[in-house]
């Protein structure tokens, strides 16, 4: 029996991943380079923890050599760059799909989480903005983990401890690889719903793949549990 559906935040709850993206090639336009939504895609999904592993895997991928990781936060993060991307991102709506599907577990009986390798406080800041931070049971930040990000595990086991159920009776949303990875390995049944960064991830393991929430009932993520053992 479905006892709980544990989201991934960006990208999949929002889709904030689009605007991290531009944001990243134009830093890296601006010291001559280019970066490809192919390229981003290889690290979308992991913390800060993996931070070193992520930026030599983008460079390679994005085929940049000479550009340290150092140069290129100093471009992302300058002030009047982390202001204007911050202030779209916090405008941005719940993706289609999201209050539905809220709607539906609730109803259900289902606990509802959000285990995320961003930040908590990120987390809560835009559940509250868009009216959803009281309709979760747990939400869990990589900040609550040690720092530790996906493809780890640890933010799901979290998230299944503090809403009281066994990962083997949740599902996991995610829209990538690294997002799967660590839903699975916290033996969670896992669905992949691809942006439109990662669909150029490999989704070979998930348990589903759908195109979008809208495509997907509570029904579906409940006969994922009901019909076959993890």
């Amino acid at each position: 029996m479905l006892e709980a559906v544990v989201f991934d935040f960006d990208g999949l709850v929002m889709d904030s991943e689009w605007i991290i993206y531009e944001a990243a090639a134009a830093a890296f336009a601006q010291e001559g380079h280019s970066l490809s939504v192919a390229a981003w895609a290889t690290i979308v999904g992991t913390g800060r923890d993996a931070e070193a592993a992520s930026w030599t895997r983008l460079c390679a991928a994005a085929g940049v050599t000479g550009f340290e990781r150092s140069a290129f936060e100093r471009i992302y993060n300058g002030p009047a760059e982390a202001a204007a991307r911050r202030s779209a991102l916090l405008a941005l709506p719940a993706l289609p799909g999201v209050e539905t599907l809220i709607d539906a577990a609730t109803a259900a009986g289902v606990a509802l989480g959000v285990a995320s390798s961003s930040s908590t406080d990120w987390l809560q800041t835009n559940l509250a903005r868009l009216g959803l931070l009281a309709r979760f049971g747990g939400i869990v930040g990589s900040d609550q983990v040690g720092g530790i990000g996906k493809p780890a595990p640890d933010v799901y086991l979290k998230a299944c401890a503090d809403l009281g159920v066994e990962p083997s009776v949740c599902v996991a949303l995610e829209d990538s690889a690294h997002g799967i990875s660590a839903a699975q390995r916290a033996g969670m049944w896992a669905v992949a719903v691809p942006s439109r960064i990662t669909l150029h991830n490999n989704f070979a393991t998930a348990d589903l793949v759908v195109d979008s929430l809208t495509n997907l009932p509570l029904e579906r993520l409940a006969s994922l549990v009901e019909h076959a053992p993890r």
